[in-house]
């Protein structure tokens, strides 16, 4: 495996993003992979990982440099922690059309490396990014071939760039993956998603993992749910594998 963390500069200033592929047999489908709230990590680097061995060129994104921010430490679970009001400050700290300026940039530098693969793109985000894969799909309809959401939140919203409104517009075969239990991204606003995807015919999945949590993929989580997690890789993999390869 090669890997890198270099500079993408963007509208804003410089992105740090941490690349990974293969180190032979490329070039190599592109993976977006777009951070969840509690920031950069090694846990999310070593996910970062395990999509690539699978023979993609898998890029991390830094989504908060702008306030200068790479990783937060250890997660705490503390309700009142500071920790936890310093991660809300942050990812309240960008949108969808922050993160959109900086997906052109990433989407422009897919473009000069030799072992990205010219073509098809995946976007995918867990929890604050879910929303973000989708938009992706949205604004790269001829290049963002396969989107998925994991248990991402705000998927519906009352404003004009609401993720479900951008699913509309996309080519992207989108798959939502939703804990069965998650406050922040609630039964109401999953079956209100799964109805706009029947009734626009979205070509797409919304799936409800039972017995689940919020958070239920990341191994360092007291929620992480074994089954259920390698299950969303499986489906990760044959998303992919279905409309990149």
């Amino acid at each position: 495996m090669i890997e890198e963390t270099i500079d993408i500069r963007t509208r804003d200033g410089a992105c740090a993003t941490f690349i990974v592929h293969p180190d032979r047999g490329g070039p190599f489908p592109p993976v977006l992979f777009y951070m969840d709230a509690p920031a950069i990590r090694e846990e999310l680097r070593d996910m970062a990982r395990r999509l690539a061995s699978a023979g993609y060129y898998v890029m991390l994104p830094n989504l908060y440099y702008r306030s200068g921010v790479m990783e937060l430490g250890p997660i705490e679970m503390a309700p009142e922690s500071n920790w936890r009001k310093r991660m809300f400050d942050l990812m309240n700290s960008i949108d969808i059309e922050k993160v959109m300026s900086d997906t052109d940039a990433l989407v422009a530098h897919i473009d000069t490396q030799g072992a990205a693969k010219k073509g098809p793109i995946g976007a995918m985000g867990y929890c604050m990014s879910g929303q973000y894969a989708i938009s992706a799909a949205a604004r790269f309809p001829d290049r963002v071939k396969a989107a998925a959401s994991l248990y991402g939140v705000a998927l519906v919203t009352d404003k004009p760039d609401s993720p479900h409104l951008a699913a509309r517009g996309a080519k992207a075969e989108i798959y939502v993956a939703c804990a069965e239990t998650d406050s922040y991204a609630p039964p109401e606003m999953v079956d209100a998603l799964t109805k706009d995807f029947a009734a626009h015919k979205i070509n797409g999945e919304v799936e409800i993992y039972p017995g689940t949590h919020h958070g239920f993929a990341f191994p360092q989580r007291p929620v992480y749910d074994k089954a259920a997690a390698e299950r969303h890789w499986a489906r990760l993999h044959a998303l992919f594998a279905r409309n990149l390869r």
